[in-house]
């Protein structure tokens, strides 16, 4: 079943992150794992301890309060809160249950880990062609850092915000074998 308000949470802070049009890379991690951290560089610079949870506490809240327009307008700003922080040099981590863990965060490959080599990317277009592809054809260091993320840590997702308002989703594609690079900037217009 697909939980369209967590989906809609994500829709949300793509549009706030690509408005913001300095660019942002936001790594979506599983709640209550550190295997993420094994594919950043240490120190991390701006780790938020205890984790910044008002986007998750507001998630959390019943049905008819998420009706309410006083909800609703407290959800965008902590999601121009979150989205904002995307443009800090670096990526800004989340947990998939919305917990703020970082800021500013350094990708490196996982120790033992191959570096990315070709990931696959699609587009929203009618006729469009999946093709396979060197990372580095996809755009800057984000885009590399990206896909070797997630080619590192299976069950995350990168979203990534050029400057020049392209937008690229990358998630692990198990019918693939490799990092399916969804660009999207069409949806979020």
């Amino acid at each position: 079943m697909v939980d369209f308000e967590a989906v809609n949470v994500l829709v949300q802070l793509a549009v706030s992150m690509r408005a913001h049009g300095r660019g942002g890379l936001l790594l979506v991690v599983p709640a209550g794992s550190d295997a993420w951290q094994e594919s950043i560089v240490r120190p991390i610079p701006y780790a938020v301890v205890p984790p910044f949870t008002e986007l998750a506490a507001l998630n959390r809240e019943s049905p008819d309060v998420k009706r309410t327009r006083h909800w609703q307008e407290t959800v965008n700003r902590a999601v121009e809160a979150v989205a904002g922080l995307t443009a800090v040099d670096g990526a800004t981590v989340l947990a998939n249950q919305y917990e703020l863990l970082a800021f500013g965060a350094k990708i490196a490959r996982r120790k033992g880990s191959p570096q990315v080599e070709q990931v696959t990317v699609t587009e929203p277009i009618e006729g469009n062609v999946a093709a396979t592809v060197h990372p580095t054809q996809l755009g800057g260091t984000r885009h590399l850092s990206s896909a070797q993320f997630v080619h590192d840590q299976r069950d995350a997702v990168a979203l990534v915000a050029s400057q020049d308002g392209r937008f690229t989703v990358f998630a692990w594609s198990p019918c693939e074998e490799m990092v399916h690079a969804h660009r999207v900037e069409t949806l979020l217009l």
